[in-house]
């Protein structure tokens, strides 16, 4: 089932530019836009999104002070970069926070990793204590996917080779890494070894019958939901 995307934002043309980069995200779908806080309240009672793509700058009020009435876990997307917009925001309950301009890549990271928090949270049954903070790191995991990373390397490239780790339920080679991901194993190579420096993966040993060790690669933590 898709995640149900209502976008809010006041300028026509980019309420459309988000929508359409909301639609290109596999398992997303934007079910309505508006362009007006109240609209966008009584768009969620009638549509119920599973989340709301929210501006601060709006004709009737600002988004922050019309976050907490709206049934939906939010995103801001937004120009106001000022420390006391996103301390009220994220005091308010939103998710993530997301200054324009910004690329559909970076949105998409940033809803790929709000799926995967989705999904981890999913059912009525009790977390330990590593559980939530796993939700919440997978929740952010995507937002810096270049933090660390040597000048040159793709953002892009990084975070899909870090889904392809994460999902897997058993430690992967560089060449299983590579064919998953339709990179070469030279470049999977070096993404790998810069995760790992960068903690974002744990790196270990296996020696095969030769005697020759073999790099294996597992997410940092248990496999994500």
């Amino acid at each position: 089932m898709s995640i149900r995307v209502l976008v809010v934002d006041d300028d026509f043309r980019v309420a459309a530019l988000h929508a359409a980069f909301v639609d290109r995200i596999p398992g997303f779908q934007t079910v309505g836009v508006a362009h007006r806080a109240a609209d966008a309240a009584s768009a969620c009672d009638r549509l119920k999104p599973d989340l709301v793509l929210l501006d601060q700058y709006l004709p009737d009020r600002p988004g922050t002070t019309a976050l907490p009435d709206l049934p939906a876990d939010v995103i801001m997307l937004t120009a106001a970069n000022d420390a006391a917009t996103v301390r009220t925001a994220l005091g308010a309950g939103a998710l993530n926070y997301l200054v324009k301009p910004f690329t559909a890549a970076q949105l998409g990271e940033r809803l790929s990793a709000y799926a995967r928090f989705k999904a981890h949270l999913s059912g009525d049954r009790d977390l330990a204590q590593e559980d939530i903070d796993r939700a919440v790191a997978v929740l952010h995991d995507a937002d810096t996917p270049a933090a660390g990373l040597p000048k040159g390397r793709s953002s892009v490239t990084a975070q899909r080779i870090l889904d392809v780790v994460r999902s897997s339920p058993v430690p992967m080679t560089a060449i299983e890494i590579a064919d998953a991901t339709g990179v070469s194993r030279a470049t999977a190579q070096r993404y790998l070894a810069d995760l790992a420096h960068g903690g974002k993966i744990d790196l270990s040993l296996r020696y095969g019958s030769t005697g020759r060790p073999e790099h294996l690669y597992r997410w940092r933590g248990s496999r994500a939901a």
